[in-house]
């Protein structure tokens, strides 16, 4: 794969990357309208789809950083976006060029004043895996096998100005009202701010694997702190084959369950017992072993999760909630779902949607077990989705709704339900983390 000698770090430069990419964007639109004259209206639309995820994609992996964080989110909303973005943003989650030789070794030389073969027995200056904030190197030390995650230069200081430069596209496509819209993007920004912290990751790895390696068939690196600095971490190197790689693949059945449940236990235990979570669980940070083992990754992206929302959320949950009109308007005011200046007409369409919505996407809590390879429950989500993203109606309303802790704890099931149905997993006990 080609490699990167630079990374436009500058506002100018970065805006500039984004207006190049939306010359691209504005061509393809022509060619849509000149392909209707010949061909029907799906096949015209496919081809948009298809052109403007690979321009798009192919302008943000230029730029790194939050600009590229954002397409890897968007890539785990299978229910919404058009399958080509879907297929192209996922390669943001490992598999984007990497920076070359010269400027790793730059890097290493601000922030530990050595080279990498002075600090290793032996380094691979090229990257075996490339992202969206960071790149992984293959290293040797006292006989271990190491993995040594490099970030890229600029990203800390460029994600205020991109998510500048985002926020209207975001305000348009969720058709958000009001001056407190602020608070989601604020969310956003900060989290995004904890990814490139390091030292923060490093000491919030540790903390996980402490609380969770008693969970059975999973498994974590051990981290090294003086191998360490803001932009660089140092891990062991965890022999596996990404999640979805093993999906493609695998018709052992007891093996999905296995590592199902095993991914369940891990999101529930955190959830429920931590009250802190992994709030990235994409495929790219996930490996499975050839012992048949899962192992967790990358926990730059750690979301806290607060008892005034913790406990509504997980009563509005409840079956009991949702079947009694008079609890369930009380969560959904309580979560900022509906809002005391509503008029009479979002009231009512918010409160019909937000019912549907959940009655559906809460089913695996309504079960002692839960069958994940049904896929009848995953089209209903899509079908949901889709139906209310063409929604003239809802374009009307003012988007402007929900905690700010939606974002990350949403963002969390979406991408939880995603991968227990990638891998196919039956029988999974819901609420096995309280017994082991």
């Amino acid at each position: 794969m080609k490699t990167i000698d630079n990374i436009p770090t500058s506002k100018i430069q970065r805006a500039s990357k984004l207006v190049q990419t939306g010359a691209k964007v504005g061509v393809n639109y022509i060619k849509y309208y000149g392909d209707r004259l010949t061909k029907t209206e799906l096949e015209s639309k496919e081809r948009l789809n298809e052109n403007n995820a690979g321009d798009i994609y192919d302008g943000l992996k230029q730029l790194k950083g939050s600009a590229l964080k954002v397409a890897q989110m968007l890539s785990m909303e299978k229910s919404i976006l058009p399958r080509a973005y879907v297929e192209k943003f996922s390669l943001a989650q490992f598999s984007v060029p990497p920076l070359s030789a010269p400027l790793v070794t730059k890097t290493f030389k601000k922030y530990f004043g050595k080279l990498p073969n002075e600090i290793y027995d032996t380094f691979n200056s090229t990257s075996v895996n490339a992202a969206s904030i960071g790149q992984v190197h293959r290293a040797e030390k006292d006989g271990k096998k190491l993995a040594v995650k490099i970030q890229y230069p600029g990203v800390a200081e460029s994600i205020s100005s991109d998510l500048a430069m985002v926020k209207p596209i975001a305000i348009k496509m969720f058709n958000i009202k009001g001056k407190d819209s602020d608070k989601y993007f604020q969310e956003v920004e900060d989290k995004l701010v904890e990814e490139t912290n390091y030292l923060l990751e490093i000491k919030q790895s540790m903390e996980i694997v402490k609380a969770c390696k008693h969970i059975p068939n999973l498994k974590f690196p051990n981290y090294y702190e003086d191998l360490s600095s803001e932009r660089i971490i140092t891990m062991d190197w965890m022999e596996g084959e990404h999640l979805s790689e093993f999906t493609a693949y695998n018709t052992d059945q007891d093996k999905a369950n296995t590592l199902g449940q095993a991914l369940w236990d891990f999101y529930m235990f955190q959830i429920h017992t931590l009250r802190k979570v992994h709030a990235d669980p994409h495929p790219g940070n996930f490996l499975i072993s050839k012992e048949g083992d899962l192992i967790a990754l990358d926990f730059g992206c750690m979301k806290i999760v607060p008892d005034e929302f913790y406990v509504p959320y997980f009563e509005l949950a409840k079956k009991e909630c949702i079947d009694n009109p008079v609890l369930f308007d009380s969560k959904m005011y309580e979560l900022e779902i509906l809002r005391a200046d509503d008029s009479q007409e979002e009231l009512a369409f918010f409160r019909s949607l937000f019912h549907e919505m959940l009655s559906l996407f809460t089913q695996p809590f309504h079960n002692d077990t839960f069958d994940f390879s049904n896929p009848d429950f995953f089209e209903k989500i899509a079908e949901l989705g889709q139906r209310y993203n063409k929604s003239a109606e809802l374009r009307k309303m003012n988007g402007n709704r929900g905690s700010k802790h939606f974002i990350y704890i949403n963002r969390t099931f979406f991408g939880l339900y995603n991968l227990m149905f990638d891998l196919k997993a039956q029988h999974v006990k819901i609420n096995n983390f309280k017994t082991i």
